[in-house]
């Protein structure tokens, strides 16, 4: 396995707040899947998860190297979880496409978030 690429973010939980407040449904439907939607409003703290969300997409893109150019949307980086709660990325769209041409098999991604700040840490993998 080559580790092709790393990324890391922080984010403010109080700017999604404020952004989801001040755009409501525009703005999730336009940045989050129909799953990461469901997933964080099903939480006690949504605005958290929401932000820890925020944050991986911009860790996945920095892991690749393209940030939000080349096509690339908001939603073609989905974070699922597993059944024991672990954070996994979903490619599609541009996002998959890239990926392929650049080696990259899976991105790996840690998400952390208090109160106040969301983190997110990529790491995308090639094969040998």
């Amino acid at each position: 396995m080559t580790i092709l690429g790393i990324g890391a973010d922080i984010v403010e939980c109080l700017r999604i707040a404020k952004m989801i407040e001040r755009h409501g449904e525009l703005f999730l439907q336009r940045v989050f899947t129909p799953y990461e939607i469901a997933y964080c409003q099903e939480r006690k703290a949504a605005t958290q998860h929401f932000a820890g969300r925020w944050a991986a997409k911009e860790a996945v893109l920095k892991a690749m190297g393209t940030g939000w150019t080349r096509g690339i949307s908001w939603q073609d980086v989905e974070v699922r979880n597993e059944f024991g709660g672990k954070p996994q990325i979903v490619l599609g769209g541009g996002a998959k496409e890239i990926c392929g041409g650049m080696g990259v098999q899976r991105v790996l991604i840690t998400i952390s978030h208090c109160r106040h700040y969301a983190t997110a840490y990529a790491i995308a993998i090639g094969g040998e």
